[in-house]
């Protein structure tokens, strides 16, 4: 599904136009990212969790030529899903 179509479908499901679902969405998507940036963690419940990790520094290599190389530490989103959405997709 695209960007598009959940914006259409959203708009369909909540009776407003598709501007006002699109606002809604790209609200909803700021603030997770500026929360997420903060190190926030975000719990909606039933949907699932996103939060921030650390992922470590490690050794890795170059695919094509075998070569070592060091992947630097980062910061990673994760995403766990709740209950009520794991079940849905069963």
């Amino acid at each position: 599904m695209t960007k598009a179509e959940l914006v259409s479908k959203m708009a369909e499901k909540a009776n407003i136009s598709k501007a006002n679902a699109e606002k809604a969405l790209n609200a909803f998507i700021e603030t997770v990212k500026e929360a997420l940036s903060q190190g926030d963690k975000i719990s909606l419940v039933g949907f699932g969790t996103f939060s921030v990790a650390e992922r470590s520094a490690r050794e890795g290599r170059n695919p094509k030529t075998g070569e070592k190389l060091t992947i630097p530490a980062c910061k990673v989103v994760k995403f766990k899903p709740g209950n009520m959405l794991r079940d849905a997709v069963k």
